[in-house]
């Protein structure tokens, strides 16, 4: 599917992409065909004189469950924020779906189907799980005042809110949280909230998500449950970026994994390849697996 047919070309401003209603489809998933949507290519990023990242170079395959690991300092989590835009790169280039969006806004890229998550999750405290929900999806009329109340064209705004309000539903009872729809998102554990801003990332209508630390926090109960959404999504056809410091569960769910040292790609290939990796076992296990 093109850019075009998504709503999602690269000239398109904000008041455009908010004139029609995204769709989600938990049956199909993500409809593009590049074979690897995300290329990083020869990234660098300092800070005063400190180096985080230094070329770092590497591919995401579609619909895989790629992690991205390495020790504390690595630049694992500056890497997530020069690909997603919030911050912009020195040099390199960060090409998605076969767009160049290196340095661009980060709603742009999100609007363009790559979203992130945060190790701490940035819901709104003091508004209900079900409405951070319908604050996520794309394109919504009733944002603008004008749409809201003019007779007439009112009526496509309750008719899409409608519309949303079910599709939200339907993520909410596939991310099992349904039964706290009406809680208070700032009264959630930490799991709960963890489950609310993947639910609410998937309503933005992704191609691609890139989850930093996604299970930090999280009880071991939430923590299944959180996997078993991430393979099942997966199986539709979504792509993952996982960036985890548990090095096993790394190792028994992504199929690909990527180490980064010191700012640069040290190795990546299968789990049991870069377990046997005597540099990675010497720079971030420690010297045994």
């Amino acid at each position: 599917m093109s850019e075009t047919e998504r709503g999602r070309g690269p000239d398109a401003d904000d008041a455009a992409e908010a004139a029609g209603s995204p769709s989600l489809d938990l049956g199909t998933g993500p409809n593009v065909t590049a074979e690897y949507p995300l290329k990083v290519e020869g990234l660098h990023k300092s800070f005063g004189g400190i180096t985080a990242v230094d070329g770092a170079s590497f591919e995401v395959e579609r619909g895989s469950l790629t992690g991205l690991i390495g020790p504390n300092g690595a630049g694992k989590s500056t890497t997530f924020n020069l690909i997603t835009g919030m911050l912009k790169p020195d040099s390199g280039t960060v090409t998605f779906n076969g767009e160049d969006v290196t340095g661009m806004k980060p709603h742009r890229i999100a609007n363009r189907g790559m979203v992130r998550t945060f190790q701490i999750a940035r819901e709104l405290g003091d508004m209900t799980v079900l409405e951070n929900m319908m604050l996520a999806p794309q394109a919504q009329q009733g944002e603008a005042l004008w749409r809201s109340v003019t007779p007439g064209v009112r009526d496509d705004v309750i008719r899409q809110e409608e519309e949303l309000l079910e599709r939200v539903w339907e993520v909410l009872d596939f991310f099992d949280i349904d039964h706290i729809a009406e809680e208070y998102a700032g009264n959630l554990s930490g799991g709960q909230r963890k489950l609310l801003e993947m639910a609410r990332a998937l309503l933005t209508d992704p191609d691609m998500l890139l989850l930093d630390e996604p299970f930090a926090g999280v009880n071991p109960t939430l923590e299944k449950r959180l996997l078993d959404h991430i393979h099942e999504l997966r199986g539709q056809g979504y792509t993952f970026l996982l960036v985890e410091h548990d090095m096993d569960l790394i190792m028994e769910n992504c199929e690909h994994v990527i180490v980064l040292h010191q700012g640069r790609v040290l190795t990546e290939g299968a789990p049991e390849e870069v377990k046997a990796n005597e540099d990675v076992i010497e720079a971030y296990l420690g010297g045994n697996v």
